[in-house]
């Protein structure tokens, strides 16, 4: 049989992760297929059973089941335990296992295809939920001068710095409405309001001359993306850090990592 594989969420008929892996599979010469699975809201470990039992190898999670993934899963590597939100599911003979690649998929695309340091600048995280538990460690690993979290609730965006693995100073939390007179060197929009076309109540002070605006949505001009750059902004959508973290994914099942520059290449001229 043909190994199976698939990307969960509500909604997922956007999700560009089929094509990607297709072109993982033939680049690599796996014998595979990866499809979309829509799950229900209150449905998503009663999808997972019936993928398992269906033969599945493995699955990508997307918004809004990281959490609950984590949580299904037997065993976690280190970046899903420093997340708190899985991604990436393998499902074994032993269990099912859970790991977190949208850390190094956003730090591959920004400090390698985008060519930015992380080190040194000040940096703003959008948003407290799954999307922001996962990248937050991998940010603050590149010795960011400041690295705040900013939320609508303070007390989620707590939540996100109290899991820092190190001592730092330079990782706070606060609210939008705090980020006034701030001003910041990277802006990442970590929250799924560009799937509903709603905007941030996000000062346009927060972006720095010379800023990098990076939007984790893709495939859209969102109100954060049309924001940053009328106010100057380089501005990114999160296209190449999703070829890079499904690179990671497919490294984790399959044993070998694809090259993500033609890749990002053919899905960013469709």
């Amino acid at each position: 049989m043909v190994d199976q594989y698939a990307v969960i969420g509500n909604p997922v008929a956007h999700s560009k992760s089929p094509m990607i892996h297709e072109a993982f599979a033939r680049q690599t010469r796996q014998d595979m297929t990866y499809e979309r699975v829509l799950a229900p809201l209150d449905g998503f470990a009663d999808t997972i059973r019936d993928l398992i039992a269906k033969g599945y190898k493995g699955v990508n999670v997307t918004v809004p089941f990281k959490f609950e993934a984590f949580a299904l899963c037997d065993f976690h590597t280190e970046q899903a335990k420093s997340a708190g939100a899985v991604n990436t599911i393998s499902f074994t003979a032993n269990g099912i296992y859970g790991n977190n690649t949208d850390g190094d998929g956003l730090i591959r695309d920004i400090t390698r295809n985008l060519d930015t340091a992380i080190s040194g600048k000040r940096v703003l995280l959008l948003g407290a939920g799954g999307a922001a538990e996962g990248v937050f460690q991998p940010l603050l690993a590149e010795c960011p001068g400041l690295l705040v979290v900013a939320n609508r609730t303070l007390q989620k965006a707590e939540n996100v710095v109290s899991k820092s693995h190190h001592e730092s100073r330079q990782a706070k939390a606060t609210t939008f409405e705090g980020l006034k007179n701030q001003q910041f060197d990277i802006v990442i929009n970590a929250t799924s309001t560009g799937l509903t076309d709603t905007a941030l109540p996000v000062p346009d002070t927060v972006f720095a001359e010379g800023c990098l605006a990076y939007d984790m949505m893709y495939g859209r001009e969102t109100p954060f993306m049309k924001q940053a750059r009328n106010h100057g902004a380089q501005v990114v959508d999160g296209l190449g850090m999703l070829v890079e973290q499904a690179a990671e994914a497919f490294a984790y099942w399959r044993g070998i990592r694809p090259e993500t520059q033609p890749v990002i290449a053919m899905v960013r001229a469709l």
